[in-house]
């Protein structure tokens, strides 16, 4: 007989969790399998309601040009994705985006065990997570080293407050959704309402509606990186 012995209301909670978790995991390990040779590897610096969709389109776009995407953390665990949007016909109108549960993504390195000079560049996803995330002096430490390096940083969304905290965009020309525009002035940068800007080693979009034109102009700035450094 175990002497922790897993409670009834414990283990209907991992049951309720797994399903969306177990149909992730084996995509993600393919994705990484896959990928022609390796390009090196790019940091994703997430947490607890990160929004899926600035997460999951990245991660695999980046690694299908053969890249190994290295999903990070404040802890080496499971992680929690939501999705955020405002709800297109509620019965009470919303005046700002609803957040729902969505899949479930792995950390496999804690942020206090990442040196920046490993990584050819990194992504930073938005939804609640940079709320919190930019309180992280490791995370806070890996960012700056990757700019003193002039390496490749994408953000999308909430990212910004995480370069901002960082102080990494003073002086530059970024975009990010509308209600963080004081978080861009506040950090010292330019706010544009486009759907993509480049300002140096840093690309910016808005939100994930801007995927395709973000990912696209952040692909091949990487991938020009690596290719002549």
């Amino acid at each position: 007989m175990t002497k922790n012995p897993i409670r009834r209301r414990d283990l209907c909670k991992l049951l309720a969790a797994a399903p969306a978790a177990w149909a992730l995991m084996p995509r993600v390990a393919a994705a990484q399998d896959e990928a022609p040779a390796n390009a090196g590897k790019v940091l994703m610096p997430i947490g607890d309601a990160t929004e899926a969709m600035d997460t999951l389109y990245p991660f695999f776009r980046i690694a299908e040009d053969g890249f190994q995407v290295v999903v990070a953390g404040p802890e080496a665990r499971l992680y929690h994705m939501c999705l955020h949007e405002v709800p297109p016909n509620p019965n009470v109108p919303w005046d700002i985006t609803e957040e729902r549960p969505g899949y479930h993504i792995k950390a496999e390195v804690a942020y206090r065990d990442v040196d920046p000079d490993d990584y050819a560049g990194m992504f930073v996803s938005g939804g609640r997570a940079p709320e919190y995330l930019r309180y992280d002096k490791d995370l806070m430490r890996i960012t700056r080293g990757l700019f003193a390096a002039q390496k490749p940083v994408a953000v999308v969304c909430h990212g910004i407050e995480i370069v901002s905290a960082a102080g990494v965009i003073q002086g530059r020309r970024v975009t990010t959704v509308s209600k963080c525009a004081l978080d861009c002035e506040q950090g010292g940068a330019h706010y544009v309402d486009q759907p993509v800007v480049v300002d140096g080693n840093l690309v910016t979009a808005r939100t994930w509606h801007d995927n395709t034109p973000f990912m696209r102009t952040y692909m091949r700035i990487l991938n020009a990186s690596v290719n002549d450094p």
